[in-house]
C-alpha cells in the first residue's frame, strides 16, 4: 500500500477548521493533522468577514446544535481570548423592539433564551435609555454573555496551536480533486501535489458542497451565497452607541437584520443586509464568477427562495442599491443618524445551505460518508460556536481511524 502523509486531511483554513485541527491533537495527540487552504493566510473569508459578535445563543432552538454549541462556545471563547491576550469585550447586547406587532416575539425571546439557559432582563423605554441613550425602541431585552472579539486572530491562534502540537498548516494549496479507496483518501492541489490520509475533514465553508461532491457524496443541499453589505459610523458619530443594538429577527429567517455593534476597535458596524452574491466569494456587486452563478440559478431551490421570500428579498436589495433605504432601516434604531454619518465598510458572504425545496437550513449540518466528516452548514454563530463545533468534528474524525 502507498505510504500515507497523515492520518487526518482538514479542508479549509477558516476558524472550524483550525478549531478541527486543534481539538484533533489535543484529543488523540501524536495523530497526524494537515491542513489544507486555499488562500495565503487563515480566516479569509466568512471568519475574518463578520462583525465580530460572540452570540449568546438566545435565537437558536432549545436543543439543537446551534443552541447547545453557540451558550457552550460564547463561555469557551471568552475564555480562550483572555488565556491568549486576544482583544475582546464582554459587553452584553440589547434586542430592541420598535413596533408594536415586535412585542410577542420579543417575549417569545426571552422564554427561548430562559430555555437556553442565558440570562435576560427586560427592560422598558426608561431603562433601555439608560443602556443605549440614543436607541428607541417600546422595550427591549438585554442579553449579558454577549460580546465581541477577533475571530480572525483566534483562528491564527488555533492554527499555531495545532501546529504546535505537530499539526502541518499548507496555505495557497488548493484541492482539485478528491478519491478515495477502502484504506484511504487522496487530494491532489492545483500546483500537483498528492496527499494520502487515512480521513478527511471538509471545512470548506463557501465551497463544502462542491467538495462533498468532489468526494462523491451527494451533499443533498446547495451553498447559496448571500452578501452581508456593512456601514460604519463616522468616527465623531461612534458615541451614538455604546454596545450592541439589535432588532426583533423574523423568525422565518436565518439572519438577525441590521444591527449596531460597537467593536474591539472602538468602531461601530452597521448591518448587515442579506443580498443574493454572483460569486460564492462575491463581495461586491460587481465580482461575477458566471459558472458559480449558473449553477446558483440552475438550482431549484433558489427559485423556491425566491417565490417564497420574494418581499423580504426586494427590501434587501433596495437597502443594497440605495444608501438612503439603508439609512432609514437604521433609523427605527437610531432616529438622530443621518446618511452623511455612515461610510461603506468591507462586505462578508454568508454560506447559506439550502435544501432543493427552497428550505434554509436553520442548525449546523455536519455529515459523514466512509471515511470523511463533511460540515455543510456553518453560517453564523459559528465562529462563537467554533470551539464545541470542532471538538464535535474531531469526535467523529476520530472514530472513524479507531474503526481503521
Amino acid at each position: 500500500m502507498t505510504a500515507l502523509d497523515c492520518d487526518v486531511l482538514v479542508i479549509g483554513g477558516g476558524i472550524v477548521g483550525m478549531s478541527t485541527a486543534y481539538a484533533i491533537t489535543r484529543a488523540a495527540p501524536g495523530t497526524r493533522v494537515t491542513v489544507l487552504e486555499k488562500e495565503a493566510g487563515p480566516a479569509r473569508h466568512q471568519t475574518g468577514r463578520n462583525s465580530g459578535v460572540i452570540h449568546s445563543g438566545i435565537y437558536y432552538r432549545p436543543g439543537s446544535l446551534k443552541a447547545r454549541f453557540a451558550v457552550r462556545g460564547a463561555a469557551e471563547m471568552v475564555k480562550f481570548c483572555a488565556e491568549y491576550g486576544i482583544p475582546h469585550e464582554v459587553t452584553g447586547k440589547l434586542i430592541v423592539a420598535t413596533e408594536h406587532s415586535e412585542l410577542p416575539r420579543l417575549h417569545s425571546l426571552v422564554q427561548r433564551g430562559r430555555e437556553n439557559g442565558i440570562p435576560v432582563r427586560e427592560l422598558g423605554p426608561a431603562q433601555l435609555a439608560e443602556y443605549e441613550p440614543w436607541v428607541r425602541g417600546l422595550a427591549a431585552i438585554h442579553v449579558g454573555t454577549t460580546g465581541v472579539c477577533d475571530f480572525g486572530a483566534v483562528a491564527a491562534r488555533l492554527a499555531r496551536l495545532a501546529q504546535d502540537a505537530g499539526a502541518s498548516v499548507r496555505y495557497g494549496a488548493q484541492v482539485r480533486t478528491i478519491g478515495r479507496r477502502p484504506s484511504a483518501v487522496a487530494v491532489r492541489t492545483a500546483d500537483g501535489t498528492v496527499l494520502r490520509a487515512r480521513a478527511l475533514v471538509n471545512c470548506a465553508g463557501l465551497h463544502c458542497d462542491r467538495v462533498a461532491r468532489l468526494a462523491g457524496d451527494d451533499p443533498g443541499m446547495r451553498i447559496v451565497p448571500f452578501r452581508g453589505e456593512y456601514y460604519e459610523l463616522v468616527p465623531s458619530r461612534a458615541s451614538l452607541v455604546n454596545g450592541l443594538v439589535y432588532p426583533v429577527p423574523d423568525p422565518a429567517f436565518p439572519f438577525l437584520g441590521v444591527h449596531l455593534t460597537r467593536g474591539i476597535d472602538g468602531g461601530v458596524h452597521i448591518g448587515p443586509n442579506a443580498v443574493p452574491a454572483l460569486a460564492r466569494e462575491g463581495y461586491a456587486w460587481h465580482t461575477v464568477r458566471p459558472r458559480e452563478l449558473a449553477g446558483t440559478l440552475a438550482y431549484p431551490g433558489s427559485w423556491r427562495i425566491a417565490r417564497r421570500h420574494w418581499r423580504y428579498g426586494a427590501g434587501e436589495m433596495r437597502r443594497s442599491l440605495s444608501k438612503r433605504a439603508f439609512t432609514d432601516a437604521v433609523r427605527r434604531l437610531l432616529p438622530d443618524v443621518t446618511a452623511d454619518d455612515l461610510i461603506a465598510a468591507p462586505a462578508g458572504v454568508r454560506a447559506q445551505a439550502v435544501l432543493p425545496d427552497g428550505t434554509l437550513v436553520d442548525d449546523f449540518l455536519i455529515a459523514q460518508s466512509p471515511r470523511i466528516v463533511h460540515v455543510l452548514n456553518a453560517p453564523s454563530p459559528a465562529a462563537t460556536a467554533s470551539l464545541p463545533i470542532g471538538r464535535e468534528v474531531a469526535r467523529r474524525v476520530l472514530e472513524t481511524l479507531r474503526a481503521g
